[in-house]
Protein backbone atom coordinates (compact mmCIF):
# COMPACT_ATOMS: atom_id res chain seq x y z
CA UNK A 1 0.00 0.00 0.00
CA UNK A 2 1.53 3.36 -0.66
CA UNK A 3 1.48 5.49 2.27
CA UNK A 4 -1.25 8.03 2.35
CA UNK A 5 -3.87 5.47 0.80
CA UNK A 6 -7.08 5.27 2.34
CA UNK A 7 -9.15 2.44 2.26
CA UNK A 8 -10.76 1.10 -0.84
CA UNK A 9 -14.73 1.32 -0.24
CA UNK A 10 -15.78 -1.81 -2.30
CA UNK A 11 -13.06 -3.79 -0.40
CA UNK A 12 -14.19 -2.59 2.99
CA UNK A 13 -17.62 -3.07 2.39
CA UNK A 14 -17.22 -6.80 1.38
CA UNK A 15 -15.15 -7.23 4.81
CA UNK A 16 -17.86 -5.27 6.87
CA UNK A 17 -20.61 -7.45 5.29
CA UNK A 18 -18.46 -10.73 6.20
CA UNK A 19 -18.09 -9.41 9.75
CA UNK A 20 -21.61 -9.39 10.73
CA UNK A 21 -21.79 -11.73 13.24
CA UNK A 22 -19.20 -10.28 15.40
CA UNK A 23 -21.14 -8.06 18.00
CA UNK A 24 -22.63 -11.18 19.04
CA UNK A 25 -19.20 -12.68 20.13
CA UNK A 26 -19.28 -11.34 23.61
CA UNK A 27 -22.25 -13.47 24.13
CA UNK A 28 -20.91 -16.53 22.00
CA UNK A 29 -17.78 -16.03 22.71
CA UNK A 30 -17.48 -18.10 25.86
CA UNK A 31 -14.18 -19.81 24.61
CA UNK A 32 -12.11 -16.21 25.29
CA UNK A 33 -14.21 -15.43 28.42
CA UNK A 34 -11.11 -16.98 30.33
CA UNK A 35 -8.35 -15.46 28.25
CA UNK A 36 -6.03 -12.78 29.44
CA UNK A 37 -3.63 -10.45 26.34
CA UNK A 38 -0.64 -8.20 26.86
CA UNK A 39 -0.23 -6.32 24.09
CA UNK A 40 3.62 -5.15 23.40
CA UNK A 41 3.43 -1.79 21.88
CA UNK A 42 6.18 0.63 21.66
CA UNK A 43 7.11 4.09 23.18
CA UNK A 44 4.86 5.74 24.79
CA UNK A 45 5.04 8.59 22.35
CA UNK A 46 4.21 6.64 19.23
CA UNK A 47 2.10 5.54 17.34
CA UNK A 48 1.80 1.95 18.25
CA UNK A 49 0.92 2.63 22.25
CA UNK A 50 -2.31 4.78 20.87
CA UNK A 51 -3.60 1.69 18.54
CA UNK A 52 -2.79 -0.69 20.85
CA UNK A 53 -4.53 0.69 23.52
CA UNK A 54 -7.35 1.34 21.35
CA UNK A 55 -6.99 -2.35 19.92
CA UNK A 56 -7.18 -3.38 24.08
CA UNK A 57 -10.70 -2.13 24.31
CA UNK A 58 -12.28 -3.11 20.93
CA UNK A 59 -10.87 -6.93 21.45
CA UNK A 60 -12.51 -6.99 25.21
CA UNK A 61 -15.75 -5.64 23.90
CA UNK A 62 -16.05 -8.32 20.93
CA UNK A 63 -14.34 -11.11 22.31
CA UNK A 64 -15.65 -11.10 26.11
CA UNK A 65 -12.20 -11.23 27.75
CA UNK A 66 -11.75 -11.82 31.26
CA UNK A 67 -9.79 -7.91 31.54
CA UNK A 68 -8.97 -5.40 28.66
CA UNK A 69 -5.79 -6.69 27.58
CA UNK A 70 -2.74 -5.06 29.20
CA UNK A 71 -0.44 -2.37 26.44
CA UNK A 72 3.08 -3.07 27.41
CA UNK A 73 5.34 -0.07 26.51
CA UNK A 74 8.71 -1.00 24.72
CA UNK A 75 11.88 0.28 22.70
CA UNK A 76 10.18 -0.77 20.08
CA UNK A 77 10.37 -4.28 17.39
CA UNK A 78 13.02 -5.92 18.76
CA UNK A 79 11.56 -5.76 22.11
CA UNK A 80 8.28 -6.92 21.22
CA UNK A 81 9.77 -9.70 19.44
CA UNK A 82 11.49 -10.77 22.41
CA UNK A 83 8.52 -10.45 24.75
CA UNK A 84 6.29 -12.29 22.25
CA UNK A 85 9.32 -15.16 22.22
CA UNK A 86 9.27 -16.03 26.29
CA UNK A 87 5.53 -15.04 26.92
CA UNK A 88 5.34 -12.28 28.29
CA UNK A 89 3.11 -10.78 25.23
CA UNK A 90 0.30 -12.45 23.44
CA UNK A 91 0.40 -10.37 20.42
CA UNK A 92 3.28 -7.82 19.16
CA UNK A 93 4.09 -4.87 16.98
CA UNK A 94 7.06 -5.04 14.54
CA UNK A 95 8.35 -3.54 11.54
CA UNK A 96 8.63 -6.15 8.84
CA UNK A 97 12.32 -6.65 8.32
CA UNK A 98 13.05 -7.37 11.64
CA UNK A 99 10.39 -10.07 12.49
CA UNK A 100 11.46 -11.68 9.22
CA UNK A 101 15.18 -11.61 10.71
CA UNK A 102 14.02 -12.96 13.82
CA UNK A 103 11.70 -16.00 11.86
CA UNK A 104 14.62 -17.07 9.67
CA UNK A 105 16.80 -17.64 12.85
CA UNK A 106 14.61 -19.84 13.98
CA UNK A 107 14.59 -23.19 13.37
CA UNK A 108 11.53 -24.82 11.91
CA UNK A 109 8.95 -25.96 15.04
CA UNK A 110 10.85 -23.75 17.07
CA UNK A 111 8.02 -22.42 20.00
CA UNK A 112 9.51 -19.42 19.34
CA UNK A 113 7.96 -19.31 16.17
CA UNK A 114 5.55 -16.00 14.71
CA UNK A 115 2.71 -16.18 12.19
CA UNK A 116 1.00 -12.78 11.49
CA UNK A 117 -2.03 -11.36 11.50
CA UNK A 118 -1.80 -7.61 9.64
CA UNK A 119 -0.39 -6.09 7.51
CA UNK A 120 -1.55 -2.93 9.20
CA UNK A 121 0.28 0.59 7.92
CA UNK A 122 3.67 1.77 7.03
CA UNK A 123 6.11 3.43 9.48
CA UNK A 124 7.79 6.03 7.70
CA UNK A 125 12.04 6.74 8.59
CA UNK A 126 12.59 10.09 10.07
CA UNK A 127 15.84 11.93 10.07
CA UNK A 128 15.25 14.66 12.63
CA UNK A 129 16.57 17.96 12.61
CA UNK A 130 16.33 21.52 14.12
CA UNK A 131 15.04 24.18 11.17
CA UNK A 132 18.39 25.78 11.91
CA UNK A 133 20.62 23.18 11.52
CA UNK A 134 23.08 23.07 8.74
CA UNK A 135 22.83 19.64 7.75
CA UNK A 136 20.77 18.76 4.56
CA UNK A 137 21.85 15.05 4.11
CA UNK A 138 22.97 12.27 5.79
CA UNK A 139 26.52 12.82 4.46
CA UNK A 140 26.38 15.93 6.62
CA UNK A 141 26.22 14.35 9.71
CA UNK A 142 29.98 12.98 9.63
CA UNK A 143 31.22 14.02 13.41
CA UNK A 144 28.42 15.18 14.54
CA UNK A 145 26.20 13.47 17.30
CA UNK A 146 23.47 11.74 16.20
CA UNK A 147 20.91 9.25 17.94
CA UNK A 148 20.56 6.36 16.30
CA UNK A 149 17.88 4.26 18.60
CA UNK A 150 18.27 1.95 21.25
CA UNK A 151 19.65 -2.16 19.59
CA UNK A 152 16.20 -3.41 20.44
CA UNK A 153 14.53 -0.61 18.82
CA UNK A 154 13.85 -1.59 15.10
CA UNK A 155 15.07 1.14 13.22
CA UNK A 156 18.77 0.88 15.47
CA UNK A 157 19.68 -1.40 12.47
CA UNK A 158 17.81 0.97 9.86
CA UNK A 159 19.88 3.88 10.83
CA UNK A 160 22.85 2.15 10.74
CA UNK A 161 22.18 0.53 7.40
CA UNK A 162 21.33 4.33 6.29
CA UNK A 163 24.17 6.25 7.53
CA UNK A 164 26.79 3.16 6.04
CA UNK A 165 24.87 3.61 2.67
CA UNK A 166 26.13 7.60 2.96
CA UNK A 167 29.48 6.45 3.30
CA UNK A 168 29.55 6.56 7.15
CA UNK A 169 30.72 3.98 9.65
CA UNK A 170 28.28 4.35 12.35
CA UNK A 171 30.94 3.41 15.04
CA UNK A 172 33.62 5.99 14.02
CA UNK A 173 32.32 8.34 11.51
CA UNK A 174 29.52 9.96 13.97
CA UNK A 175 29.18 10.45 17.59
CA UNK A 176 26.03 7.52 17.83
CA UNK A 177 23.85 7.65 21.13
CA UNK A 178 20.98 5.32 22.30
CA UNK A 179 18.64 7.57 22.64
CA UNK A 180 14.39 6.45 22.93
CA UNK A 181 12.28 8.67 21.01
CA UNK A 182 11.25 11.44 23.86
CA UNK A 183 15.12 12.33 24.95
CA UNK A 184 15.96 11.71 21.44
CA UNK A 185 13.32 14.69 20.74
CA UNK A 186 14.51 16.43 24.37
CA UNK A 187 18.42 16.20 23.23
CA UNK A 188 17.84 17.87 19.77
CA UNK A 189 15.46 20.81 21.23
CA UNK A 190 18.30 21.27 23.79
CA UNK A 191 21.38 21.13 20.84
CA UNK A 192 22.90 18.55 22.58
CA UNK A 193 22.90 16.42 19.34
CA UNK A 194 22.52 17.49 15.67
CA UNK A 195 19.74 14.88 14.78
CA UNK A 196 17.77 11.91 15.36
CA UNK A 197 16.54 8.77 13.46
CA UNK A 198 13.22 7.23 14.05
CA UNK A 199 10.65 5.00 12.33
CA UNK A 200 7.02 5.12 13.11
CA UNK A 201 3.51 6.23 11.38
CA UNK A 202 2.62 9.39 10.67
CA UNK A 203 2.55 11.71 12.91
CA UNK A 204 4.25 10.30 15.48
CA UNK A 205 3.52 12.35 18.64
CA UNK A 206 6.29 12.60 19.83
CA UNK A 207 7.85 13.87 16.69
CA UNK A 208 4.61 16.21 16.14
CA UNK A 209 5.49 17.75 20.13
CA UNK A 210 8.66 18.48 19.00
CA UNK A 211 7.93 20.14 16.44
CA UNK A 212 5.05 22.27 17.95
CA UNK A 213 7.88 23.40 20.79
CA UNK A 214 11.02 23.83 17.91
CA UNK A 215 10.79 24.04 14.13
CA UNK A 216 11.94 21.14 12.70
CA UNK A 217 12.58 19.80 9.58
CA UNK A 218 13.34 15.95 8.49
CA UNK A 219 16.14 15.39 6.02
CA UNK A 220 15.17 14.23 2.45
CA UNK A 221 17.07 11.02 1.45
CA UNK A 222 16.74 11.42 -2.51
CA UNK A 223 20.28 10.80 -3.19
CA UNK A 224 20.12 7.23 -0.85
CA UNK A 225 16.55 5.39 -1.80
CA UNK A 226 17.87 3.86 -4.90
CA UNK A 227 20.77 2.31 -3.58
CA UNK A 228 19.40 1.32 0.09
CA UNK A 229 16.48 -0.49 -1.58
CA UNK A 230 18.66 -2.60 -3.76
CA UNK A 231 20.45 -4.22 -1.02
CA UNK A 232 17.16 -4.27 1.29
CA UNK A 233 14.33 -4.68 -1.06
CA UNK A 234 12.54 -5.05 1.76
CA UNK A 235 11.94 -0.93 2.14
CA UNK A 236 9.77 0.89 -0.30
CA UNK A 237 9.93 4.99 -0.97
CA UNK A 238 7.22 7.60 -0.26
CA UNK A 239 6.74 10.95 0.73
CA UNK A 240 5.84 12.77 3.66
CA UNK A 241 3.52 15.45 2.84
CA UNK A 242 4.66 18.97 3.68
CA UNK A 243 1.76 19.52 6.21
CA UNK A 244 3.59 16.76 8.64
CA UNK A 245 5.14 18.45 11.64
CA UNK A 246 4.57 21.18 9.75
CA UNK A 247 8.05 20.85 7.46
CA UNK A 248 7.57 23.29 5.11
CA UNK A 249 8.23 20.78 1.94
CA UNK A 250 7.53 17.03 1.28
CA UNK A 251 10.31 15.03 1.82
CA UNK A 252 11.06 11.45 0.26
CA UNK A 253 12.22 8.95 2.32
CA UNK A 254 11.80 5.31 3.31
CA UNK A 255 8.94 3.11 4.46
CA UNK A 256 8.69 -0.04 5.92
CA UNK A 257 5.81 -2.40 6.47
CA UNK A 258 4.23 -2.57 10.11
CA UNK A 259 2.60 -6.33 11.19
CA UNK A 260 0.72 -7.24 13.93
CA UNK A 261 2.17 -10.62 15.20
CA UNK A 262 0.93 -13.50 17.61
CA UNK A 263 2.88 -16.61 18.35
CA UNK A 264 2.64 -19.57 16.01
CA UNK A 265 0.81 -21.51 18.57
CA UNK A 266 -1.96 -19.31 19.00
CA UNK A 267 -5.36 -20.74 18.53
CA UNK A 268 -6.76 -20.58 15.19
CA UNK A 269 -10.01 -19.17 16.41
CA UNK A 270 -9.02 -16.73 18.69
CA UNK A 271 -6.18 -15.56 15.73
CA UNK A 272 -9.37 -15.12 13.52
CA UNK A 273 -11.71 -13.30 15.97
CA UNK A 274 -8.71 -10.79 16.98
CA UNK A 275 -8.08 -9.70 13.49
CA UNK A 276 -11.65 -9.82 12.05
CA UNK A 277 -12.49 -7.31 15.56
CA UNK A 278 -10.01 -5.21 13.79
CA UNK A 279 -11.34 -4.65 10.39
CA UNK A 280 -14.93 -4.78 11.95
CA UNK A 281 -13.78 -1.55 14.20
CA UNK A 282 -11.25 0.47 11.84
CA UNK A 283 -13.61 3.52 11.66
CA UNK A 284 -12.96 3.44 15.58
CA UNK A 285 -9.59 2.56 15.38
CA UNK A 286 -8.92 5.57 13.10
CA UNK A 287 -10.50 8.24 15.51
CA UNK A 288 -7.28 7.06 18.24
CA UNK A 289 -5.24 6.74 14.96
CA UNK A 290 -5.31 8.05 11.58
CA UNK A 291 -2.29 5.31 10.75
CA UNK A 292 -5.31 3.04 10.82
CA UNK A 293 -7.52 4.99 8.40
CA UNK A 294 -4.53 2.85 5.63
CA UNK A 295 -6.28 -0.22 6.80
CA UNK A 296 -7.32 -2.31 4.26
CA UNK A 297 -8.78 -5.50 3.43
CA UNK A 298 -6.38 -6.77 0.38
CA UNK A 299 -3.03 -4.76 1.58
CA UNK A 300 -3.54 -6.99 4.86
CA UNK A 301 -2.22 -9.84 3.81
CA UNK A 302 1.21 -8.56 2.59
CA UNK A 303 2.97 -9.87 5.38
CA UNK A 304 5.34 -11.63 3.09
CA UNK A 305 8.00 -13.15 3.86
CA UNK A 306 6.47 -13.88 7.50
CA UNK A 307 3.58 -16.25 6.78
CA UNK A 308 -0.31 -15.49 7.90
CA UNK A 309 -1.68 -17.08 11.13
CA UNK A 310 -3.97 -19.84 10.09
CA UNK A 311 -6.43 -18.54 11.72
CA UNK A 312 -5.84 -14.66 10.06
CA UNK A 313 -6.05 -16.60 6.65
CA UNK A 314 -9.13 -18.39 7.25
CA UNK A 315 -10.72 -15.40 8.13
CA UNK A 316 -9.54 -13.23 4.95
CA UNK A 317 -10.19 -16.39 2.43
CA UNK A 318 -13.88 -15.98 3.82
CA UNK A 319 -14.18 -12.13 3.76
CA UNK A 320 -13.39 -12.59 0.17
CA UNK A 321 -15.64 -15.14 -0.62
CA UNK A 322 -18.23 -12.60 1.65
Amino acid sequence: MEPGRRLDRRSALRVLAALAVLPALPACGADFAGRRLSIAAGVASGVYVRLAGALAEVWREHLGLAATPTVLTTAGSVENLDRLADGTADVAFSQVDTAAERLAGLAPGDPRALRALARIYDDALHVVVRRDSPVRRIADLRGRAVSIGTPTSGYYAVARRLLESAGLDPDRDVDARQLGLSDAADAVQAGEIEAFFWFGGLPTTGVAELAAATPIRLLDLSDLLEAVRARYPVYSSGTVPASTYDIGEPVATLFVRNLLLVPAALDDDLAGALVGTVFAEQPRLATTSPSALTIDARAAIGTQPVPLHPGAERFYREAKGA
